[in-house]
């Protein structure tokens, strides 16, 4: 072999070992490796090409319907069944990002049934509410950490994020449309969904070049319509909910679907929910689809609130985060206190396990459980089932405890506009 020969082979090998570089959009450049055992492209920006469009807000259609309906009578209304006149739309791709959005009359997506949120469950989702206050103003509970909330949840599967303020807005101008849905009676609200699924039209594992998001309305009314009536628990062993390095900290589609078999089975045993435990200590991770509260009672005659720490499989919930504020605000600050809300109270994020929850059920240092969350904002809890007995705790008259009850007061009168408060931001 000629020199000239042997160097051409060399280039030509060195060559192939590299990546090679083709130019997708003018936005990115898509780099595909033969040493990739996954054969996955990986996407970035170049340093001189433009920014994909985030959403914008002074792009929004409005499309208004020409067959209006009438909202049903409130003490009709069944949660997650009825839905107003309008809903918006965002599309998004690869090559463009955000597209326009489009607030239109409420009615069927059209997906193709390749769709990638089809077949590999690429979908995310936000639940909040809107209140109507008596001089007609209507605000949102702090939507902020939805905002915030999505978007992590987002990045989690490889779907687009967002400028969460922009969201918000539209979101905004979506129920002033709607307004007229908003109930009028005490403690009812309009439920607020956002999605986001991917809609890239292939079959396939991987980042969708095309996604969907979209906001539905839904006038709801209260939870505990007659009243609280605390729940009993079935403490799985059979099932988990989540698992170090998992999704459970995510507010995935994919999540809620594997709990529909266990809630089914927890049912025909007599319980109203599940009580997801952890590995063989059986540590308290979340109840049904609630974040979970405990109350002791200290040696000292003090109270300990403890809820688990967000380790990974835990969903940071906005009502968990609101009732760890109130109650870290009531302890620190006298000026903060709340109402009825015994003055000594330490909070806790910390392990619990059913040994901890049944002993103290024992020796009568177990208060009050709760699960918190954005439908019931507090549900109280009777009894749990535990490998084969049950564990009882203490409700009061009213099916609430010393401390879930005053924190639910002060909750309420936040959302509702009864207590002045930072949280309520208006529409």
């Amino acid at each position: 072999m000629s020199l000239s020969l042997l160097r051409s082979t060399l280039r030509s090998a060195r060559s192939s070992r590299q990546p090679r570089l083709r130019l997708a959009t003018p936005a990115c450049v898509t780099i595909t490796s033969r040493n990739n055992a996954t054969n996955t492209p990986l996407r970035f920006m170049s340093s001189g090409s433009a920014k994909l469009a985030d959403i914008d807000p002074s792009r929004v259609e409005v499309i208004q319907t020409t067959k209006p309906g009438v909202p049903p009578p409130s003490a009709s209304l069944k949660f997650g069944h009825t839905f107003t006149d309008h809903m918006l739309t965002i599309p998004w791709d690869v090559v463009s990002g955000w597209g326009v959005p489009r607030i239109q009359p409420y009615g069927p997506l059209e997906l193709e049934p390749s769709c990638t949120v089809l077949h590999y469950a690429q979908t995310i989702f936000e639940g909040m509410k809107a209140y109507r206050h008596d001089d007609g103003r209507v605000t949102l509970f702090r939507p902020d950490m939805n905002m915030k909330r999505m978007n992590t949840s987002a990045a989690r599967i490889a779907l687009p994020t967002f400028d969460g303020e922009a969201l918000l807005e539209i979101i905004k101008q979506l129920i002033r449309i709607d307004k007229s849905w908003i109930p009028k009676e005490p403690g009812h609200s309009l439920y607020v969904r956002p999605t986001l699924i991917g809609t890239q039209k292939a079959v396939g594992v991987g980042p969708p070049n095309e996604a969907l998001l979209f906001v539905i309305l839904s006038p709801v009314g209260p939870y505990y319509p007659n009243g609280f009536k605390p729940v009993s628990l079935y403490g799985t062993t059979e099932y988990v909910r989540a698992v170090p390095g998992g999704t459970g900290a995510y507010k995935l589609g994919v999540n809620y679907a594997p709990g529909i078999l266990p809630q089914k089975e927890a049912a025909e045993l007599g319980y109203a929910q599940n009580l997801w435990l952890h590995g063989p200590e059986h540590y308290l991770t979340e109840v049904g689809t609630m974040n979970l509260f405990v109350v002791f009672k200290k040696a000292d005659g003090s109270y300990e609130l403890v809820t688990p720490p967000l380790d990974g499989m835990i969903l940071p919930g906005v009502t968990r985060d609101s009732v760890l504020a109130l109650a870290r605000q009531h302890s620190s600050s006298s000026s903060s206190s709340i109402p009825d809300l015994p003055p000594k109270l330490t909070v806790s994020e910390r392990p619990v396990t059913m040994a901890e929850v049944k002993e103290a059920s024992k020796n009568g240092t177990l208060v009050e459980m709760f699960g918190a969350g954005t439908a019931a904002v507090i549900s109280p809890v009777d009894r749990i089932g535990y490998l084969g007995e049950d564990v009882h705790i203490p409700t009061g008259e009213d099916g609430m405890g010393p401390i879930s009850r005053p924190i639910w007061r002060e909750l309420v009168g936040r959302q509702t506009g009864d207590i002045k408060s930072e949280w309520s931001v208006e529409v």
